[in-house]
């Protein structure tokens, strides 16, 4: 199989091989994740000599159940970031890497404001779930990611002024996020007494909440949403549909591009009653 894969490059004669270039890359903080898949066919390799055509064999070779998305992240990025450094240090020429066509995600379906009552209702019924209760309604009530969710310490959290700071998120080094006055009178309890490096929630793993939310959603009798959905996904959506706008949704959640936002998050099942009705409120009419 290697020695397959490996025939579709020249063999190596002068200049810098891939394999000094991925090591040079990593040595100045670049990441060696998928290298080692695509290493025993480049490695010895002249950067100056791979091409396009045999980077997307090479991709099919190695990948030939998975789509485009799979092949995109693990051959054809970690390929091009090594290339693009070798092309910065001077060895090799610029070399133009398109992408496999991806297939759209799967939309999922956010949780609805019901489905949260309901959550938030089993749980107070089975008892000692306050913490997850509260970590799920501050996911959806503030758009916040479950990781930054459960890294939220007591002495980050001001419910008078209702807001919370989410340190060292994804893209921020900071975010605030307002609370809603439900949502800080369900945290009220959780802060009492505690320390303020203390997380908030106490969870320390986001596969240990799905898995809470998956017992929650069972015997509440209600369709399991992860944590994504029934959160950040969830206030999105839900958002728009009470008629915040999209600008200061996306402000609010700490979103930086408006087509993710847009693709990914916002769903109005209802848009063409919507504009119908706000026609409706102008009284126009088609007669003259």
């Amino acid at each position: 199989m290697a020695q397959a894969v490996t025939s579709f490059f020249p063999r190596a004669r002068n200049g810098q091989t891939f394999e000094a270039a991925a090591a040079s890359y990593i040595r100045h903080g670049g990441s060696n994740r998928f290298l080692d898949r695509v290493m025993p066919h480049l490695g010895s390799i002249p950067v100056d000599e791979i091409v396009p055509f045999d980077i997307k064999s090479l991709a099919q070779t190695l990948l030939p159940d998975q789509g485009g998305a799979t092949r995109n992240r693990q051959v054809i990025t970690p390929i091009r970031a090594v290339l693009l450094h070798a092309y910065e240090r001077g060895w090799c020429a610029p070399i133009r890497l398109r992408r496999f066509k991806e297939d759209p995600p799967a939309k999922k379906s956010p949780a609805s404001p019901i489905w949260l009552h309901l959550f938030v209702r089993q749980c107070d019924q089975d008892g000692g779930l306050d913490h997850l209760a509260a970590l799920v309604m501050f996911m959806s009530h503030t758009g916040a990611r479950v990781t930054e969710s459960i890294n939220l310490r007591v002495g980050d959290v001001d419910l008078a002024g209702r807001r919370a700071m989410l340190v060292r998120t994804k893209t921020d080094r900071h975010s605030e996020r307002a609370l809603t006055d439900a949502l800080a009178r369900r945290m009220a309890p959780l802060l009492l007494g505690r320390d303020g490096d203390e997380r908030v929630f106490r969870y320390v793993s986001r596969f240990g909440v799905n898995d809470r939310i998956e017992a929650v959603c069972r015997r509440a009798g209600i369709e399991y949403k992860s944590s994504h959905a029934c959160g950040r996904h969830s206030f999105a959506t839900n958002a728009i549909a009470m008629g915040a706008d999209v600008k200061s949704t996306m402000v609010a959640g700490g979103w930086k591009t408006t087509s993710i936002f847009l693709n990914t998050y916002v769903h109005r099942k209802d848009a063409g009653r919507l504009v119908a009705d706000r026609f409706n409120s102008f009284q126009y009419s088609t007669e003259v």
